[in-house]
């Protein structure tokens, strides 16, 4: 799974493969040799990176946490691709119109809208299944759906152009 990570008002990608029991962590595109082990249900972890340990102390909230390294504080801020595209299309909603992109890689399991019909915000588009997960893509604004460029069954990567909208002003 593919996580959106701000340290200290700095952004980092970090995708985490579980293969053969073990776990691949890339950050920032980077393959890195980690291993952890939970100390206690307290927030203390035993962090390996790199051939070198770690003390590291873990307090917070689903998304916000305060991390302690080395007597280092850090402010850590994580998305899932999920949570991600959940963002994604409310910050889109607040624009209206324009178009409505694929913020995750997925299948087109379903359109629910055709060239020409009017929308309300808020209103399914069409639904993406992406990691066995059935994501609802919903206007972003009132308007008019101009264009369509996907079709149902079609796999779509991160980034494709899904929707069409001219906004309800046009």
């Amino acid at each position: 799974m593919k996580y959106f990570v701000q340290v200290n008002g700095r952004d980092h990608e970090v995708e985490v493969v579980e293969r053969a029991g073990e776990l691949q962590v890339s950050i920032d595109g980077k393959l890195t040799d980690s291993a952890y082990h939970e100390v206690d249900r307290q927030g203390q972890i035993a962090l390996l990176m790199e051939g070198k340990g770690y003390a590291v102390s873990v307090a917070g909230s689903r998304n916000d946490y305060d991390v302690t390294l080395a007597g280092h504080n850090y402010q850590v801020q994580i998305e899932d691709e999920r949570e991600r595209a959940a963002h994604a299309a409310e910050r889109e909603r607040s624009k209206g119109g324009g178009t409505v992109k694929s913020v995750m890689p997925g299948v087109v399991v379903e359109l629910s809208v055709a060239e020409g019909d009017v929308v309300a915000e808020g209103q399914p588009l069409l639904i993406l299944e992406a990691m066995k997960m059935q994501n609802e893509i919903g206007a972003p604004g009132e308007g008019r759906v101009k264009r369509i460029f996907v079709d149902q069954g079609e796999a779509v990567a991160a980034g494709a152009k899904l929707v069409e909208l001219e906004a309800a002003d046009e």
